[in-house]
């Protein structure tokens, strides 16, 4: 594996990584797409080095297996951003921008969830 390679795949997994980590949908898909296209080449670049057609008889076939990982990772990676691009458009149509907003009923379970540990004794409070 080249440097070249190396550094592909750190910069998709980082920038994937870091679109990720943002609150647009655009975004995010984007980031979706880097990281599954950081994985494909990853599996590529760690399959073996290259070698001949596979074919019967021949020494140096190269292993088929990983190519049909990488086709069958394009091809659910394609389900995956066209089902995402049709939830940012839903939400860009519903509520005119595609910013992911807060879940009001996660923060009450978590307010609610502090307060209860906040009330629990400590085994250090508790005397035997």
């Amino acid at each position: 594996m080249s440097l070249a390679m190396v550094v592909l795949i750190a910069v998709l997994f980082g920038s994937g990584t870091y679109l990720l980590l943002h609150r647009t949908l655009t975004r995010i898909v984007l980031g979706v797409g880097m990281l599954a296209n950081g994985v494909n080449v990853l599996i590529v670049a760690t399959s073996g080095p290259p070698g001949d057609a596979p074919i019967v008889g021949r020494d140096g076939a190269t292993d088929s297996v990983p190519q049909a990982l990488v086709l069958t990772a394009i091809v659910i990676g394609f389900a995956i951003t066209a089902f995402l691009l049709a939830l940012a458009w839903r939400n860009w149509t519903i509520g005119g921008n595609d910013e992911v907003e807060d879940d009001v009923e996660d923060r009450r379970v978590a307010r609610a969830e502090e307060r209860r540990v906040a009330d629990v004794p400590s085994a250090e409070d508790v005397e035997l």
